[in-house]
């Protein structure tokens, strides 16, 4: 595995630009190949999953190219309509291939998809709300995947039994070109979704927001070309402010005021934080010691879950004790053995809960005794060097955040999982300051 080796203790200071969201960009790719025509999409980061999706497209027979961070998409036609296993192992956003498939080519195979193991992960949402379309699935544990296949896709109504990202956008896609009008409810409402509804109906369909988590899709003939920019990515966004508070530090993040970060901005204010909003973005100083609070994650518009790992290295520099819940998740609290490793103060709990089915958005059923759902954070600490190694792309941000503000040198492995999500994060935090090395395995 390659591997960082980080000498903390260095204030982070200058300014930085967030690339465009990662969990738009990789939707916004699969959304180019619900049509025949040229699709333009700029500001994609150039990020391990995106290649990866880029490859599975070349393989179904899409003209592809990449300029700069700018993705030209021509998916004439599918020259087959099996997804890869190889491929799909590497990016979740692999099964939302599904729904171009089915409507263009009538026709599916898709395997499990991959990418962090963020607990279970089920994806049985999206088969769920695909059947309803009028779309014959099966799951083959032979072959490990779904067969799915329609004569025509047909509008439905659809409720979502919890919140899916995936599974919203995967059915906003495959009712886009169906015949009727699709009412979707409980619907996902996070930020990146809305890109894609933007893109869409800049491709000629007819999607809209009709009312708190409900989404309309009014079925369209056909889909045309387009041209569309991506939003900048929030989860960047919190991650170099959050650098800049632990290690002293003061970072201007460009156009971070475009981003979705309401939810964070609100519980740095708790902490007694100083930020300052300016034309460019934001610009996030350390100043005084800040108080710790705690954090429930959720759906839209609630804590984002990607965000707590970033929260819980912000608590051990924070004074007093915080609790971090986690709700989306079933069992994504591992990065904190190596918080502790680092010399913090954690301590993984069950809070009481009175009712488990409302307050967790993951499938209960998936839930183990083994699990834990939150931690205690007492600080502020003086974190020290140790080696660790990259659970997922959230995590292995945050262990890294977290070396940066620590005493010594450590070192992380497993750093291709933080590739999937950041581009050339060393490259940028070196830019601001940091020490950071990236080692190649031999």
């Amino acid at each position: 595995m390659d591997k960082f080796i980080i000498t903390g203790g260095k204030k982070l200071q200058g300014e930085i630009s967030v690339l465009g969201a990662k969990n738009a960009a990789l939707k916004a790719l699969v959304a180019a190949c619900m049509t025949d025509e040229v699709v333009t999409i700029h500001n994609v980061p150039l990020i391990a999953d995106l290649f990866v999706m880029i490859d599975i497209m070349k393989d179904l027979g899409a003209d592809v190219s990449l300029v700069g961070h700018t993705a030209t998409i021509h998916m004439k036609k599918f020259n087959h309509f099996s997804i890869p296993l190889d491929k799909a192992a590497l990016a979740r956003t692999s099964s939302m291939f599904i729904a171009p498939l089915l409507a263009r080519a009538k026709e599916a195979i898709i395997p499990n998809p991959g990418g962090c193991r963020l607990g279970a992960r089920p994806i049985d949402r999206t088969v769920d709300g695909v059947k309803e379309l009028g779309v014959d699935i099966t799951y083959h544990s032979e072959d490990g995947y779904f067969h799915a296949k329609t004569k025509s896709l047909k509008a439905t109504n659809y409720h979502f039994a919890k919140n899916t990202h995936t599974g919203t956008e995967t059915m906003i896609l495959a009712a886009v070109l169906a015949e009727g009008t699709t009412i979707l409810t409980n619907a996902a409402e996070e930020p990146e979704i809305n890109d894609l509804i933007d893109l869409l109906n800049a491709m000629g369909g007819n999607v809209s927001r009709t009312a708190p988590r409900e989404i309309t899709i009014v079925g369209a003939e056909k889909l045309h070309g387009a041209e569309f920019t991506i939003s900048p990515d929030r989860i960047e966004v919190v991650t170099f402010a959050i650098a800049a508070y632990v290690t002293g530090g003061d970072i201007l993040v460009k156009d971070a005021h475009k981003a979705a970060i309401h939810p964070f901005l609100e519980k740095l204010d708790e902490t007694g934080a100083s930020y300052e909003k300016t034309e460019e973005g934001i610009r996030f100083f350390a100043k005084e010691t800040l108080k710790a609070v705690d954090i429930t994650t959720g759906i839209h518009p609630g804590f984002l879950t990607d965000w707590q790992a970033l929260w819980a290295v912000l608590m051990t520099q924070s004074k007093g004790s915080s609790i971090i819940h986690e709700t989306v998740f079933e069992n994504k609290l591992g990065y904190v053995a190596d918080l502790k490793k680092m010399g913090a103060r954690a301590k993984l709990l069950n809070p009481p809960v009175e009712d488990r089915e409302k307050v967790y958005n993951f499938n209960l059923e998936d839930d183990d005794p083994s699990y834990f759902h939150a931690v205690k954070i007492s600080g502020p600490t003086q974190l020290h060097n140790a080696i660790m190694t990259m659970l997922d792309i959230r995590a292995g941000a945050a262990v890294v955040i977290a070396a940066l503000a620590a005493k010594g040198t450590s070192t992380i492995f497993g750093i291709e999982k933080l590739d999937r999500g950041y581009e050339q994060f060393e490259k940028r935090l070196e830019k601001l300051g940091a020490k950071i090395q990236r080692v190649k395995k031999d």
